[in-house]
């Protein structure tokens, strides 16, 4: 995966990150189940730590 590859990817995962974050504001006030946004809310934040790393390691090739 090259650097432009990995800022995009990031990218996206910023943005469904913000999307479900509104989608827990909105079931909370609802009492609704959290549990998966929750879960997948954790998943993009490994994948943006380790995008992040690799795009560390890029630069310093």
């Amino acid at each position: 995966m090259d650097k432009t590859e990995i800022k995009y990817e990031i990218a996206e995962l910023k943005d469904e990150y913000l999307q479900l974050q509104h989608n827990l504001e909105k079931l909370e006030s609802v009492k609704g189940n959290l549990s998966p946004l929750e879960k997948r809310l954790t998943e993009i934040e490994a994948e943006l730590h380790s995008l992040n790393e690799k795009l560390r390691d890029n630069k310093e090739d």
